[in-house]
């Protein structure tokens, strides 16, 4: 195994395996700020993880969803864990959409506890967003090892990663 399957297998154990997580969501608002430069907004989101991909249950006319109908490029990072990285999301659209039924059992199941209360399926803005992950960095035991990982090309990045 290399160490880009390595970090892999590491991230699945974390994140995987039909967890509810919590990680942070950061993407950029809308306006510029007072000195004409992006906004970074952050918010912590429920989200399952599947390859190399996060999902979150949410809705379409929310402030992160139409920040990132305006810029998709956003960045995530695990609550309790450390781990970093960049990511593209997606608005996969309604969670009743056909299309949708395999991610939205599995979510439905992740987050049993809570889904129903939180969601009005009914609602046609109620929708999964994606988080696919490009490039990311996986901090095991504070520094003893670090997996600087691209996800877009399946390797380990030995020069360096995010953090």
């Amino acid at each position: 195994m290399n160490k880009y399957e390595e970090g892999l297998q590491l991230i699945e154990e974390t994140f995987g395996n039909g967890k509810d997580n919590n990680i942070s969501l950061a993407t950029v608002a809308r306006e510029l700020g007072t000195d004409e430069n992006p906004i970074p907004v952050v918010r912590i989101v429920d989200a399952y993880y599947e390859n190399c991909t996060f999902y979150v249950v949410t809705y379409a006319k929310s402030n992160k969803m139409l920040q990132i109908e305006q810029n998709p490029q956003v960045s995530i990072a695990g609550c309790l864990e450390m781990f970093t990285a960049t990511g593209v999301a997606k608005n996969l659209g309604w969670v009743l959409d056909p299309k949708n039924a395999e991610i939205r059992s599995k979510l439905r199941t992740a987050f049993a506890a809570w889904y129903d209360m939180a969601n009005n399926e009914d609602d046609e803005n109620c929708c999964i967003l994606a988080i696919r992950l490009a490039k990311g960095t996986l901090n095991v035991n504070h520094w003893e090892k670090l997996y600087h990982m691209d996800f877009v090309n399946k390797v380990d990045m030995e020069s360096g990663g995010i953090f």
